[in-house]
């Protein structure tokens, strides 16, 4: 039985410009990308909407406000009575969804896309409930995948996010006197920022740029002078185009954070023809190792793979020309061809289900 008109979705994600969030960059690029005709998208603004998407036809927004949200999107569900729940957060919102799904029939099929390790000591109840309930569950990477079997026993289908091409692309380096090498993301813990000035450290005649903002900024700005680190840049946060022009004047980037799903800034870095160095420990599917860049085991690999990529313009400049024809595997368009192929079929074959229980009912 296929579903007469369009199909509705409903993601409790942010349409809003300037919003950087990479999950809620996702959502955005996949919808500007779905055909209007065919899907109908209810989404969160709180501030101005995409471009893309005000001016996608078939795309609602409902505002955000100090308060009362979680009672006024149910309204807007309610009211929709979307085919689709896609993308679930871990907020409010979502566990009262959910709650409700669990209490009484509910014609809205959950999707569920997983965008992190699903490590023991790192899945919250609320996460573990999006999995084990959702009709379908999809990954951002083959290791994500993999975590998610084999915690929960759940067949993942994996969808790579994919790489913006309008901020993101290679172009002719202007050379600098020294290395460039840049960090890019958010100053957590898990991100040990720390061993970007460390190696700053070692590498005094190397220009080292960061980029982001968080919780440790402050102490490592404070290692950086204990460092003595003249040759270390704070850019604070971001824009998509700005780290763009960022990441095509960089060398090299380093990526030491520990813990991540799959990382978008890794495929943006091989976007603009730079050869990454990150940790192996989650596998990203962005860089392949010895060949787009390095995936190390330790701490001390990550310093060896760097010195390696300083001391070797050539090897820089191979890894530059592989990182671009591998990051091909990841444009956008072909992505959200992915999606609107599994939204299609996920909702078709719960409308069956949904017609068999009401006919046995």
């Amino acid at each position: 039985m296929r579903k007469s008109g369009p199909i509705t979705i409903f993601t409790p994600s942010f349409a809003d410009a300037h919003n950087t969030n990479a999950q809620n960059l996702t959502v955005k690029e996949v919808v500007a990308r779905l055909p209007p005709e065919l899907f109908r998208v209810i989404m969160i603004a709180d501030g101005i909407p995409d471009s893309r998407l005000l001016n996608r036809p078939n795309t609602q927004f409902v505002n955000w406000s100090q308060h009362g949200n979680t009672v006024r999107l149910l309204a807007h569900i309610a009211g929709a009575r979307p085919d689709i729940y896609f993308f679930p957060r871990y907020g409010p919102l979502d566990r009262v969804f959910m709650n409700v799904r669990r209490c009484w029939p509910v014609r809205t099929a959950l999707l569920t896309y997983v965008v992190m390790t699903m490590e023991d000591t790192a899945t919250s109840n609320l996460a573990r409930q999006s999995i084990e309930c959702a009709q379908r569950v999809y990954a951002n990477s083959n290791f994500v995948a993999k975590s998610i079997c084999d915690r929960f026993g759940v067949d993942a289908e994996v969808i790579h996010d994919g790489v913006d091409k309008r901020f993101f692309f290679a172009s002719e380096k202007i050379r600098q006197a020294h290395s460039v090498v840049l960090y890019a993301g958010s100053f957590q813990p898990r991100k040990r920022v720390e061993l970007v000035i460390e190696q700053a450290a070692r590498f005094p005649s190397v220009q080292f740029r960061i980029a982001g903002r968080g919780e440790t900024e402050s102490w490592c700005r404070e290692r950086a002078r204990q460092h003595g680190c003249t040759n270390v840049t704070f850019l604070g946060h971001l824009s998509s185009e700005k780290l763009g022009e960022e990441m095509r004047q960089a060398d090299i980037f380093f990526f030491p954070s520990i813990l991540e799903g799959h990382p978008q800034v890794l495929g943006q870095a091989a976007a603009c023809g730079l050869p990454a160095i990150a940790m192996n420990c989650y596998r990203p599917d962005y860089v392949v190792h010895g060949k787009t860049g390095f995936l190390a085991e330790s701490d001390a690999e990550l310093g060896t793979y760097l010195d390696c990529l300083i001391a070797s313009p050539s090897l820089r400049s191979a890894m530059s020309v592989a990182a671009l024809h591998h990051v091909r595997n990841f444009e956008w368009d072909h992505i959200a061809l992915q999606w609107s192929s599994a939204f299609q079929e996920m909702a078709e074959a719960h409308q069956k289900l949904w017609w068999a229980r009401t006919q046995s009912a």
